[in-house]
């Protein structure tokens, strides 16, 4: 685990900060930080103000010189656990993983260990410093691909920010059920499903959910596509393939009983019975750096099982 690591700042209130309190003032000054951590520098006297105390609810004029000498602890609830990881790039600010499918990123009820999480603590212990070990954004435990973990708070914050802004672009290929005439774009709410909790479903109370999908190539009963994302939201992709009538290949929530195309030939039907997931990979990441602002941007070869189902669609389809 990571020792607790020493942080020094010092800046000027903006003018524009004029009337804030002083905790608002500062987390708008140091983002990379919680408003809860902030406040607890403050209340332990690790904060000066033109060279005196303030406390949080004291409201600012906007030109105060700040300075703060403080200890940033490490995160202890999650533990180092050493186990292989495919790092595609590594730089100072950034981690980009290629998850196996069937690794669980975040550890949770059942999964306390053998997580991304456990293992990206093990290959930098610092990530303990940073909030949800870098981890930007997620894939399910049976999707495969890219991941972006972020070594500091500073590029852990703007890449977050940039991916809410849209500013990084994740493309996936998956591999449906049914024959699609044409790409389009899904704009459809997710929210959690009324009954059965570990679904989520189109609902019109749900978050704004956008996904556009285009025809890589089609088979005699299937489809590959090449998704793109607007919104990150739970099993969005799976949930709105689905929702329009192309359900993943292998998706135990949302694809219903496996459907076998009639005449196919026996090594398919031998490859559709045995798929063990669903069928979805994140293979492309793109973003501007968040230090150096170079582009950058990866490609992540379908996993081996992908590889053997799409050949199996292809003999079929000969």
């Amino acid at each position: 685990m990571a020792a607790a690591e020493f942080r020094s700042h010092a800046l000027t209130l903006p003018r524009e900060a004029a009337g804030l309190r002083f905790d608002q003032a500062l987390a708008r000054a140091l983002p990379q930080y919680s408003r809860a951590l902030l406040s607890g520098w403050i209340a332990a006297g690790a904060v000066q103000v033109d060279g005196r105390p303030l406390r949080g609810k004291d409201r600012v004029l906007g030109g105060e010189q700040v300075r703060i000498e403080a200890t940033l602890p490490a995160a202890t609830a999650v533990a180092a656990e050493s186990l292989p990881l495919a790092v595609v790039y590594r730089d100072r600010s950034l981690l980009v993983i290629d998850k196996p499918a069937g690794l669980v990123v975040h550890p949770g009820a059942g999964n306390a260990r053998h997580t991304l999480q456990n293992a990206l603590l093990a290959l930098d212990p610092k990530l303990a410093l940073v909030p949800r070990a870098g981890l930007v954004h997620r894939l399910d435990k049976d999707t495969s691909g890219l991941l972006l973990v972020a070594r500091t708070r500073e590029a852990y914050t703007a890449l977050v920010a940039a991916m809410a802004a849209r500013a990084i672009r994740r493309e996936y290929l998956a591999l449906c059920t049914g024959v699609m005439t044409a790409g389009g774009t899904v704009d459809a709410p997710i929210g959690r499903h009324r009954s059965q909790r570990t679904r989520m479903a189109v609902r019109a109370d749900g978050r704004r959910a956008v996904t556009h999908y285009r025809v890589v190539r089609r088979f005699r009963a299937h489809t590959l596509v090449r998704v793109m994302l607007d919104t990150g939201r739970t099993h969005q992709i799976r949930v709105h393939l689905a929702h329009i009538g192309f359900p993943l290949i292998g998706d135990p929530l949302y694809g219903g009983r496996r459907r076998l195309p009639a005449g196919g030939t026996a090594a398919l039907a031998a490859e559709l019975r045995s798929f063990p997931r669903q069928a979805l990979h994140a293979a492309h990441l793109a973003l501007t750096h968040p230090l150096s602002s170079r582009e950058l941007h990866w490609e992540a070869p379908l996993p081996q099982d992908l590889q053997r189902l799409l050949a199996a669609l292809e003999a079929d389809r000969s």
